[in-house]
């Protein structure tokens, strides 16, 4: 695998959209303080510049989910670290860096409402719908992208490249 040539999305188009989504998310949550549950580790940048573009009073909290092996799902969900703080009766939103096969989302959606918060929507960085293999939708999201595997703003593979500004394509 190599990176590709020009970036499938570039670094001013994704900021761009992530004001956009700041200021989509902020309408929604005005008023409100909105629990953000991060989905380590690919997007933690999106998260970073996300929560920045917020007009609303935000905690921060983390889960890590891995469903990906090299380039390929592995069809199952393992979680290594999650969230230290109460969700009961907040208002949850979980960032993501990619809906791809829907498993990875749908876990953490599930184990997050055993937690009984008022509210659980979703934030994708990027959907991927060809690729869902379990019918989840994001309430927020960044870009519609075929099926390509990508990296950069976050997005790794065999943890490189997270720090690329813009997103690729990885080619064979």
């Amino acid at each position: 695998m190599r990176l590709g040539g020009l970036p499938l999305i570039p670094a001013e188009q994704i900021q761009n959209r992530v004001r956009e989504l700041g200021a989509q998310i902020t309408r929604q949550y005005k008023g409100s303080e909105l629990s953000l549950v991060v989905v380590l580790k690919g997007a933690i940048v999106f998260a970073s510049d996300l929560m920045r573009a917020l007009d609303v009073d935000v905690s921060l909290n983390f889960i890590r989910a891995r469903s990906y092996a090299g380039t390929e799902s592995k069809g199952t969900v393992s979680f290594t670290l999650l969230p230290d703080m109460m969700l009961e009766d907040r208002q949850v939103l979980v960032v993501e860096d990619i809906l791809d096969t829907g498993r990875t989302c749908t876990e953490v959606m599930q184990w997050i409402s055993k937690h009984r918060p008022t509210s659980i929507r979703l934030c994708a960085l990027l959907d991927k719908p060809d690729r869902r293999v379990i019918p989840v939708e994001a309430d927020f999201k960044g870009f519609v992208i075929e099926d390509h595997f990508v990296v950069g703003y976050g997005l790794d593979f065999e943890e490189r490249y997270r720090n690329l500004p813009a997103i690729h394509v990885m080619e064979a």
